[in-house]
């Protein structure tokens, strides 16, 4: 979030407010008015931001919701708005403590704000300009967000209980650890020389290389590499409308982590949006090529594929980069769903190929395009740069960055998967995967009990025997009806007609 390099330029804050005893309390209201130490319109930004990151999180809801398949629609919905919930309380228990405390060391930080003791008006960690609760409940939500992209590869076979127990823990063991080294001032990657601006290896590649290996762990859906597995999406619709949320937040996301109203925000917000729009339109023009559609469903994907390559340079290259992030971004991204046959691992909604692999581009191309004069638009940032700067050394540091996100995330998540599959083994309730049948069902009918659609509860109707009629309704009462389930008489017709629909759905 922060520059890596302290130019010793920050705005003044009578940080002598803070000291002593006013410093570990966060402040004294009843002693100073901290709000005249920060600035009203930055404080109006942060806000306004975290509530466009939150409004992602719904957004990748409905996008994984469209992309699979209908009986599994309405749960992976519900995990998204889940994960905001679960994710909140870890951040507010220890979570950001962990993440951010003051007295962090090179990989995890300390107890010190345990349920956000000593968190309110003093200066934050990631920027002097705003205070420490703002910084808290903004990143609050990068943590949300990233747990909710990882567990979309429960899609269609998963059990929602342990992947409850699965966010907690893995917001607490992988994404604060990663956080920390990445945005905290002590982490090893921060006085490495990493750039990340807003995300590339703590949210998109640890979620990314965690979707692939909760889709291992999980193995292969029923039918998969058959007929049987539709790969179509079931709602083009829900994947417009995701992408329009995540779109709209994005720019809280990038343009917010400027943690203030300044030129380096407009720069995010600008290099975000054009990169989105590239990166649609490359994706478009791949599939284009090959199948000669222009594709609804593709060109979603490319501004996905583009806001998340531009996410760790955002605050660092100039607009005309974005293009270049936005077509690496696009290609990489496409050509990169083809790796799950290869790998053969069942990512149902490629998540590893956009998001790990769309970060890791990223953060390669920041140290291509990285430019120190970039960084110094919010008036006191000083970077190296990257290769636009002939510093070179750049493209190491990226890397090392990288590889250790992603190789931690994706080894963590495996040993947490497999401790919870274990215990399954003896406490049922902890069984990462639903039994065939209850796969068959759907994951919606079997551990919600609801569903997105009505006609899902019409393959019910229609499957009945001939002689089971609605409880309450008598066959007599179907006399003179014919709206009311066809003619009685042609009861067996129906019965064919219905054993037909019933396995179309059960495909579906």
């Amino acid at each position: 979030m922060a520059t890596p390099v302290d130019s010793g330029l920050y705005p003044t804050t009578p940080l002598e407010t803070f000291n002593n005893l006013t410093d570990a309390a966060g402040g004294d209201s009843t002693l100073y008015n901290l709000n005249v130490f920060y600035n009203p319109g930055d404080i109006a930004w942060m806000i306004t931001s975290t509530a466009l990151v939150l409004l992602m999180i719904p957004g990748v809801g409905f996008f994984y919701s469209g992309l699979a398949r209908r009986k599994s629609a309405l749960s992976l919905l519900w995990l998204s708005v889940m994960a905001t919930a679960v994710v909140s309380f870890q951040w507010f228990f220890w979570g950001y403590s962990l993440a951010f405390s003051h007295k962090a060391g090179k990989y995890i930080g300390a107890l010190d704000n345990f349920g956000l003791m000593n968190v309110l008006g003093a200066p934050s960690v990631g920027s002097p300009r705003i205070p420490d609760l703002l910084f808290c409940v903004y990143q609050g939500m990068f943590a949300a967000i990233t747990v909710a992209l990882a567990v979309g590869a429960v899609a269609e076979r998963g059990r929602m209980l342990p992947c409850i127990i699965y966010m907690f823990i893995w917001s607490t063991v992988i994404y604060d650890p990663i956080a920390c080294w990445t945005w905290n001032s002590s982490g090893w990657v921060f006085k490495l020389g990493g750039l990340d601006f807003a995300g590339g290896t703590p949210v998109h590649i640890s979620s990314g290389c965690a979707a692939l290996a909760y889709s291992y762990m999980l193995g292969k859906r029923r039918g998969h590499g058959t007929q049987e597995l539709n790969y179509r999406p079931h709602n083009v619709t829900h994947i417009v409308i995701g992408t329009v949320f995540l779109w709209v937040g994005w720019f809280g996301f990038n343009a917010g982590s400027a943690l203030s109203a300044n030129l380096r925000a407009v720069m995010a917000a600008v290099v975000t949006n054009l990169a989105a729009c590239v990166g649609g339109i490359t994706w478009c023009l791949v599939d284009y090529r090959l199948e000669r559609k222009w594709s609804t469903v593709g060109f979603c994907s490319g501004v996905i594929a583009g806001l998340v390559a531009i996410t760790p340079g955002s605050g660092y290259v100039p607009a005309w980069s974005a293009v270049v992030f936005g077509v690496c971004g696009g290609i990489a991204c496409n050509y990169a769903t083809k790796l799950k046959y290869f790998l053969r691992c069942d990512d149902a909604l490629d998540i590893f190929a956009v998001h790990a692999v769309g970060g890791f581009v990223g953060n390669i191309l920041t140290a291509f395009f990285a430019a120190d004069y970039i960084a110094h638009l919010d008036g006191y940032s000083v970077i190296a740069g990257g290769w636009l700067n002939h510093h070179w050394i750049q493209l190491g540091y990226q890397i090392a960055d990288s590889i250790a996100g992603g190789s931690y995330s994706f080894i963590g998540t495996c040993i947490i998967l497999g401790a919870l599959d274990g215990l399954g083994k003896f406490l049922p309730i902890f069984k990462l995967r639903a039994s065939e049948e209850e796969e068959i069902l759907g994951i919606d009918d079997v551990e919600i009990g609801e569903f997105a659609y009505d006609y899902v509860e019409l393959t019910r109707d229609v499957k009945l025997p001939e002689d089971e009629v609605d409880e309450g309704m008598s066959t007599h009462s179907l006399d003179g009806h014919p709206s009311a389930m066809g003619h009685h008489e042609k009861n067996q017709d129906s019965v064919d007609s219905s054993n037909q629909l019933a396995e179309w759905a059960h495909r579906a």
